[in-house]
């Protein structure tokens, strides 16, 4: 039984749990329209970011059991989570960067591997599933790239500005993995806290 999530340092990324600088790294990129739309969010809505979102944003990651924050180059660039169905040994994957600086260079599918990896070779679990909106292709190709595979829609279910739009079931299971696993980054290390 995992109790925390461990630091994990990859070739460009380090996974690790909120340190007092990522409020202010935060704080200092605006908030993307792209970004808030390939969420399901409504960017006719968009407000400011403020200490109390960006403190809120943290804490967030802090009181997900399997939650990190993202750092390259030494910044906060977005989040990470596993949450863990140990029943079924499943576990619902999700991801995102709130930096559009960084977005196109690799960092989702270096995050993606290094998450897969710990979920399949630390946790031994035998599934791993996410929803993205249809629209959201980057993300869709990242995903895929990582081994996940398209298992169905859901059609029509999620209104975003007016319109009615559809997320995609994704999924890799262990075997899956094991396939796909040597084009991976690895682990340069691992570290429980």
């Amino acid at each position: 039984m995992i109790n925390a999530a461990p630091i994990i340092k990859g070739k460009n990324i380090i996974l690790r749990q909120p340190i007092e600088q990522d409020v202010e790294d935060y704080l200092s990129v605006a908030i993307s329209p792209e970004l808030v739309r390939m969420y399901g969010g409504d960017t006719t809505k968009i407000s400011s970011k403020t200490e109390d979102k960006a403190l809120k944003f943290i804490q967030s990651i802090k009181d997900t059991k399997l939650g990190w924050c993202v750092e390259y180059n030494e910044r906060l660039i977005g989040h990470t989570r596993l949450n863990v169905n140990d029943t079924d040994q499943r576990a619902r994957y999700a991801v995102g960067l709130f930096a559009p600086s960084v977005w196109g260079k690799g960092l989702g599918t270096e995050i993606t591997q290094l998450v897969l990896q710990y979920a399949f070779e630390v946790l031994n679990l035998h599934r791993v599933d996410l929803r993205v909106l249809q629209y959201n292709e980057r993300a869709i190709k990242c995903y895929e790239k990582c081994g996940f595979i398209q298992e169905g829609l859901e059609r029509e279910g999620a209104l975003i500005e007016g319109k009615y739009e559809t997320d995609v079931m994704m999924s890799i299971l262990e075997r899956e993995y094991q396939e796909v696993k040597n084009g991976f980054v690895k682990f340069n290390n691992l570290l429980n806290l």
